[in-house]
């Protein structure tokens, strides 16, 4: 097959300077559509060619929608902004001296090297497993299609092997359900799944009953969604326990095989039954579910600067990272401290991280210096997570709302903020449809290709120029891989 020279988009208006984003996250896409007005081209890279609404992935996960309707399409988003282009690739390599970036082609034909003025890295964050990434194989995390549509197939397949099996202990070991970590991922997972099982399969089955489904939520710490107020938390333990699920607090998971986890409790006072010390217990359970945490995408590895021990790039008050003020990082994979707090990796920290990113390149751009920059200052509108059917909890500016009037609060806040009224109107009518009949049309068991990713590492290739134009670069700067962690993820109001 003939390999074909790519074109590049560095030379497509040489008269104006350029802004490259990595990223058509939250983010992303964000600072895209505030430089649309600005005298700057854009180039946008992401390695998937859909903008994926992450707050709602757990529905798709539970049968509950469609991948495709809580997905767009990036260059259908930013069809109307004519100084912004689109391109399919993965960044692989970027030279912050030379400003150049390295974009690898999906098919290995035709990989670009392309130049900037500006560097927005926006790339997210992968499920983190506190340095055990040989998990993730039994415990598929959240953050992609393809994390959900497996997770869908593992919860589903529980079931319809559950239905073929005579001996009871088996049975059982299918029909357990253990979701790992407190935070609002974990509660919204292992409501769902009891949702799923005592009302959407009841009657679907012949030999098995769902209804007896266990579904057990694990926390190592003392509560369960400790960013919320306690009285909100109580009341969201209070909600998970009348549809059954069984929460479990201060208990560390030490171990997940194809069997099920093994815990370790700090005293009997934790885990009634196993006596005093540091002693063991195992649940067996097919389906195991990880929220427990999240660590910042591997490209924050080739950049060559301090990060914390989440991966994440730690970033000036600009957002920029240090000694580069024309490279920012927003979002999950950057680490920004406010009044003594890090801010979470949520969505509205990084669209308003991305306008922020925009307007000073636009104001640089216009007036073609390097002004003083303002710190970059977040408003937090609230948080919110959903428990299941009617059920709820939400925090905003000290108003506290639990139960059904916080469920419609986290609806129609979810749907509102969805891209494109096509995928608002479809998400609220299968909602409303699953409200009124307790059924979801998405329970399809198809091969996903899912595969582990947690440890996949970065090429950090150094950048090339075309044949012809410059001999060799400098290799970056090399780095000693530092312990992965994981932070909890809080979903909060989406902004404006």
């Amino acid at each position: 097959m003939t390999r074909h020279d790519p074109i590049s988009f560095t030379d497509m208006d040489p008269k104006k300077r350029r802004v490259i984003i990595v990223g058509g996250g939250f983010g992303g896409l964000e600072a895209a559509k505030a430089l649309a007005s600005a005298d700057v081209d854009v180039l946008l890279v992401d390695r998937i060619n859909y903008h994926l609404f992450q707050p709602l992935l757990y529905q798709v996960a539970m049968a509950g929608l469609s991948a495709s309707e809580i997905a767009s399409p990036i260059r259908g988003i930013l069809a109307e902004e004519r100084n912004v282009q689109v391109v399919l690739g993965e960044v692989t390599g970027i030279d912050l001296a030379k400003k150049r970036i390295r974009i690898a082609d999906p098919d290995g034909k035709a990989d670009l090297t392309e130049s900037y003025d500006w560097l927005i890295l926006a790339v997210g964050a992968k499920n983190g497993y506190f340095g055990h990434d040989e998990w993730e194989r039994y415990a598929p995390g959240l953050k992609s299609v393809e994390d959900a549509l497996e997770i869908r197939r593992r919860v589903l397949l529980a079931f319809e092997r559950a239905e073929r099996i005579s001996d009871e202990r088996e049975r059982s070991r299918l029909l357990t359900f253990v979701v790992i970590g407190g935070g609002p991922t974990g509660v919204e997972l292992s409501g769902a799944i009891a949702e799923l099982s005592r009302y959407v399969l009841a009657k679907d089955f012949r030999s098995v009953d769902p209804r007896r489904a266990k579904v057990v939520l694990i926390e190592a710490g003392p509560r369960i969604l400790p960013t919320f107020p306690q009285d909100l938390a109580q009341s969201a333990v209070e909600q998970l326990s009348e549809i059954g699920v069984e929460i479990m607090v201060h208990a560390r998971v030490v171990a997940i095989d194809e069997g099920g986890v093994e815990l370790e409790g700090e005293s009997a006072d934790e885990l009634p039954g196993l006596g005093a010390g540091r002693e063991r217990k195992r649940i067996p359970a097919a389906t195991v579910l990880w929220g427990a945490g999240v660590r910042a995408n591997a490209l924050s590895s080739c950049l060559g600067v301090p990060l914390d021990k989440q991966g994440r790039v730690i970033v000036e008050r600009d957002c920029s990272i240090p000694g580069h003020p024309e490279v920012f990082a927003i979002g999950d994979m950057a680490r920004f401290e406010e009044n003594g707090q890090v801010l979470p990796g949520v969505s509205p920290v990084a669209m308003q991280q991305g306008r922020y990113v925009a307007r000073l390149i636009a104001a640089e751009a216009r007036t073609e210096r390097s002004a003083e920059r303002t710190p970059f200052s977040y408003y937090d509108k609230g948080s919110m997570a959903t428990i299941g059917r009617s059920r709820a909890i939400a925090w905003a500016r000290g108003v506290k709302m639990s139960g059904f009037v916080a469920w419609l609060a986290w609806l129609f806040i979810h749907v509102f903020y969805l891209i494109g009224f096509k995928n608002r109107f479809v998400v609220l009518f299968n909602w409303f449809w699953s409200y009124v009949s307790y059924k979801r049309g998405a329970r399809l068991i198809t091969s996903t290709g899912w595969s582990p990713t947690a440890a996949r590492a970065p090429d950090c290739l150094v950048p090339e120029l075309p044949p012809g134009t410059e001999a060799a670069l400098a290799p970056l700067p090399e780095r000693t891989p530092e312990s992965v962690r994981s932070s909890q993820r809080t979903p909060v109001m989406p902004t404006a």
